[in-house]
């Protein structure tokens, strides 16, 4: 196969288009189960937290590196279809709910971080460009429930999340076929995995400050993905349950796709940590302005919308790019999953706060998000200013 990074990435989009596909559904869910959107950051974080639990067994135990990263991205796509679609089918309330979002995540944890290690696997010289476009494909597959959505406008929520567990499948499908790139084979004479290795990653400079810079990236992305549609609301640009929400969510999420692979062509020109560390800062400027631009026009607030949207993502790849760079071979699955699941707990956070407070906070619910791109930059500091 000449290049199989679309086949990764396109896999990608599709597996994790499990991640917010009960977002695409919430203002049914509110309505249906008479929830409120405290509970639909239960649910997001139900996800978040089995996410962070997967990776962190992954990471942990070793067996990110033990076993071939494409059968386990298979069958974990698949069990995670397999969970899915019981939320859609099985779930009439948070007590059936949270559970069955717990399993999605506990499954995500072989997908996400695993299709990064497959990528690693097949083109290593050119990491941060082809982590690019699957990042990008993951931030398409997190906005794509929304694009569901807006398409079935007519359809019944649980079409919409079907639709989703349909797209796994042919995920797992893709990938068991693709199988394993040439690179990442453990050496001869590498000594066996131990339990809990993976910790000493960070006794690495680099790889300690690339995963600072990721920390405070987390605190801010989804969180911001989460409250999309409550941004919108908030900024007066469509109203609750409407296609133009689910539009307009869409497009928001979807453009930070467009944002990664531009960060992806200027890495190959001024290196991985300066894209990191300007998409770091630009996304801390929209955090700052949008409660401060609540009453200027429209269109204003959306262009706003739309860059925080294409920069809150952007640097995303390139954490993971400096951080597989930093690794020895043989843990790099595990060191990958290690830091998911550091920065997936942080995310739990932010997004519990972020649902609970935007009743009373309103537009200034973005300035609880604004630390995590500072702190990122402070942690990235010693990777960006020598240009790596």
């Amino acid at each position: 196969m000449q290049n199989p990074v679309p086949v990764i990435v396109l896999a990608q989009l599709f597996g994790t288009s499990l991640w917010f596909s009960a977002n695409s559904a919430a203002d049914d869910l509110i309505r249906s189960w008479g929830i409120t959107p405290a509970d639909i950051g239960t649910l997001t974080n139900a996800v978040q937290f089995g996410f962070i639990l997967g990776t962190l067994g992954f990471a942990i135990s070793g067996l990110a590196d033990r076993f071939p990263a494409s059968r386990i991205f298979a069958m974990c796509a698949l069990l995670g279809a397999v969970c899915n679609a019981a939320f859609a089918g099985l779930a009439d309330g948070m007590a059936s709910a949270v559970p069955l979002r717990f399993a999605v995540g506990l499954c995500l944890a072989g997908v996400y971080p695993l299709g990064m290690k497959l990528v690693v696997s097949w083109v290593p010289e050119r990491a941060g460009t082809a982590l690019a476009q699957l990042v990008g494909m993951l931030t398409l597959g997190t906005a794509l429930p929304h694009g569901i959505r807006l398409a079935g406008g007519a359809w019944p929520w649980q079409a919409t999340i079907m639709v989703s567990s349909g797209l796994a499948l042919l995920a797992a499908m893709m990938i068991f076929r693709l199988g394993d790139g040439p690179h990442l084979k453990r050496r001869h004479g590498t000594p066996p995995l131990r339990l809990g290795r993976v910790v000493y990653a960070f006794s690495v400079r680099e790889f300690r400050a690339s995963a600072l810079g990721y920390f405070g990236h987390q605190w801010e992305l989804y969180a911001f993905w989460t409250l999309t549609p409550a941004l919108i609301i908030v900024s007066g640009l469509a109203l609750p349950g409407s296609g133009s929400l689910s539009g307009l969510a869409f497009a928001i999420i979807a453009i930070g796709a467009l944002g990664c692979l531009i960060g992806g062509w200027c890495s190959l020109r001024v290196g991985s940590a300066r894209v990191a560390a300007t998409a770091l800062a630009l996304s801390a400027i929209c955090c700052a302005l949008f409660p401060l631009l609540v009453d200027a026009p429209g269109w204003v607030k959306l262009l706003l919308l739309l860059l925080w949207g294409a920069t809150v993502v952007a640097d995303s790849p390139h954490f993971s790019a400096m951080s597989a760079k930093a690794c020895t071979p043989e843990i790099v699955g595990s060191a990958l999953a290690f830091q998911n699941s550091i920065g997936f707990a942080i995310t739990m956070l932010s997004i519990q706060l972020g649902t609970a407070w935007i009743g009373q906070w309103g537009a200034s619910i973005a300035w609880l998000l604004l630390p995590g791109p500072i702190v990122g930059l402070i942690g990235l500091y010693p990777l960006w200013r020598k240009g790596h």
